[in-house]
């Protein structure tokens, strides 16, 4: 069923959004101070590729508060317009039932365009 669900991810939007988050990693990674946050969209790129089987876990080793302070930054240089964008699309996904697979998935991502430092992708187990 996962496969499935992120073939059919893929098709009706997934890569589109995986194109983005990869273009716009390389925007941010022509500077030097844009390679941290050029890295995190690279991360949001790869859970649009592949989202059902993936979780969003926080990770195991001591960040100190520099995860935070570029989480904060982060907030206020796009990750909050992305969120909403999220949000906004999960909800439209909710609106029929069949769409609410694909509208968890955006909710996901959601909260990895909000704070994605300090955060790693996983792979589900079954």
């Amino acid at each position: 069923m996962k496969f499935l669900g992120n073939i059919i991810w893929l098709v009706f939007g997934g890569f589109a959004i995986a194109l983005e988050y990869f273009a716009a990693s390389i925007a941010l990674m022509i500077t030097i101070i844009g390679i941290p946050f050029g890295l995190q969209t690279i991360k949001l790129g790869i859970l649009a590729l592949w989202p059902f089987g993936s979780d969003v876990v926080q990770t195991e080793q001591a960040q100190g508060c520099l995860s935070t302070v570029m989480n904060i930054i982060w907030f206020f240089v796009g990750g909050f317009w992305i969120m909403l964008t999220h949000i906004a699309f999960g909800l439209l996904f909710f609106i029929t039932i069949i769409g609410i697979p694909w509208g968890k998935q955006h909710f996901k991502m959601a909260g990895l365009a909000l704070t994605p430092f300090g955060r790693t992708i996983k792979p589900l187990m079954s």
